[in-house]
């Protein structure tokens, strides 16, 4: 590993680390597709109708992560919240990964950036900005994290199958809410970034790291592109995210 002016690029392609998530995790019986949704409220109504049943519990300092099992026509399907920010859901993507799983699709809500080709549809994330810092500790410092074109296809077929609009295209992953400029904002919209979010680069990363499958649907929340920011209360629209947990387990299913 070669020293460089920012530390962030030193990248340390050694395979085995100190701690391994399999020294933290170990092996358990548990679905081989996994579903990570960000959306706590949906989760909680899934358990409360009786439909995930906590298979597995994942732990860090802010409290417990269940793993739930979903049986959707006769076929299991884990669903795991991966927290918030991309250091504790690659963290919690990893020891998902040490359990068993190994194809998932991510759901979450964005910010959007290129209200013009969003417009009310659901994206299906064929690459990520990696305006992070986790992912360059999994992969050599570069500008995105692609997708495998298989899997946005996949997703795509489902969506168009039940009729959901959507747009494929580029997510924008930053660590810095609150520093989401205008001018970081139009940079990011003129290489084609359709959404903002906090996670998407890292989990990418992760996922090509240690050879699994995943992909991403995500829904425009508040709206960044304007002069002023434009919350929409994008978190109050339980009916729309519910629907799009539902999506992304069936899109899981034929991965």
């Amino acid at each position: 590993m070669q020293p460089q002016s920012y530390p962030i690029l030193e990248f340390d392609p050694t395979r085995e680390a100190l701690i391994e998530p399999t020294r933290v995790v170990q092996p358990a019986k548990v679905p081989e597709r996994c579903v990570l949704c960000f959306f706590q409220e949906v989760l909680e109504a899934a358990v409360a109708a009786g439909r995930a049943e906590r298979i597995a519990t994942l732990r860090s300092e802010i409290g417990e992560h269940p793993l739930r099992r979903l049986m959707v026509e006769g076929e299991e399907v884990a669903v795991l919240h991966p927290g918030l920010g991309g250091p504790l859901s690659a963290v919690l993507l990893e020891e998902a990964i040490a359990l068993g799983c190994r194809t998932f699709v991510v759901c979450g809500g964005t910010g959007i950036v290129n209200p013009e080709r969003v417009q009310s549809r659901v994206v299906v994330a064929d690459a990520a900005v990696r305006d992070e810092g986790t992912s360059y500790h999994y992969l050599p410092p570069g500008r995105e994290v692609t997708v495998d074109p298989e899997i946005t296809d996949a997703i795509g077929r489902i969506l168009a199958a039940r009729g959901v609009p959507y747009v494929v295209g580029k997510t924008w992953t930053t660590d810095a809410v609150f520093r989401e400029t205008r001018q970081r904002v139009a940079q990011r919209k003129a290489e084609d970034c359709l959404v903002v979010e906090m996670e998407a680069a890292s989990l990418l990363a992760v996922a090509r790291f240690r050879g699994v499958r995943l992909g991403l649907l995500l829904y425009g929340g508040d709206d960044v592109s304007g002069e002023e920011w434009d919350p929409r209360h994008g978190h109050k629209r339980s009916t729309v995210r519910e629907k799009l947990l539902w999506l992304a387990v069936e899109a899981c299913q034929v991965l």
